[in-house]
């Protein structure tokens, strides 16, 4: 994308949003008007900014706890994806387009062991594998302020607030100080997507139930980054327990349960 764009292009972006509709994995329809390698290269560059702001886990126990956790998601999803554990308190993580994830240490404090924190990063892959960041990207774009917006972003220039604008709608919000959480239909969707990914890597699935609980408790007045963009809540755990059984049967049929240490 350029510094700039056309009238016309804005005008076809509009015609787009008549067209584009596609369907999620679980029935829901909403807008993708990007392609996986656009995506891509705004994961990549969102997570390379992050990667720049917050320095990694030099910690060897750790680095290799998360990767096989992770590594043991992803093999059931397929593509290549690159992990980074981030030193910061921040109770967090997240999973970009392209094959990105990133694990804050302050996470481990809440996430009690391999099966929660499981679920913590199925449910942000969830996110991925259901296009939510195209979804919320498209519904933007949909405006000139939004063309203008990803214009400057891609196109490499100082976008500002609006650069941290486009990292929250791709799923990083919490990290840039830019709050846009994720509709109640798109948090039940990677809940139920991450529960059966975690489910058939091996992974208890009533893990995912503990993790939540662990989260509202560890609120306060100051809860954790997680929940200001995934609010944890009953009708969450509900949602969770009524997949559970379908869970169950994923897990017990898992080729494999992962020890992680």
């Amino acid at each position: 994308m350029g510094r700039s764009l056309p009238r016309n292009l804005f005008i076809f972006a509009l015609a787009l949003t008549l067209t584009a509709c596609a369907t999620s994995p679980l029935g829901h329809h909403q807008l993708r008007l990007f392609s996986p390698n656009e995506l891509a290269q705004m994961g990549a560059k969102s997570y390379q900014k992050i990667k720049q702001e917050t320095p990694a886990s030099s910690n060897t126990a750790v680095n290799n706890y998360v990767d096989c956790v992770a590594h043991a998601l992803t093999q059931q999803v397929g593509g290549k994806w690159v992990v980074t554990v981030f030193k910061s308190k921040q109770v967090n993580a997240f999973a970009l387009p392209g094959g990105k994830i990133g694990v804050y240490t302050g996470l481990l404090k809440v996430a009690d062991d391999q099966a929660q924190l499981a679920a913590v990063i199925g449910h942000e892959i969830g996110h991925v594998l259901a296009d939510h960041s195209n979804a919320r990207l498209s519904a933007q774009y949909a405006t000139s302020a939004g063309i203008q917006l990803l214009s400057a972003f891609m196109g490499g220039g100082n976008a500002g607030a609006g650069g941290k604008e486009i990292m929250a709608l791709l799923g990083v919000g919490a990290q840039v100080g830019v709050l846009l959480p994720y509709t109640r239909g798109q948090e039940s969707e990677a809940d139920i997507i991450g529960l059966k990914l975690m489910a058939k890597a091996g992974f208890d699935p009533r893990a995912a139930v503990t993790l939540w609980q662990n989260m509202e408790k560890a609120g306060g007045e100051a809860p954790p980054e997680l929940l200001s963009t995934h609010p944890s809540s009953t009708s969450r755990i509900h949602n969770l327990e009524q997949n559970m059984p379908q869970a169950m049967q994923l897990y017990r049929s898992a080729s494999s349960h992962p020890s992680c240490g």
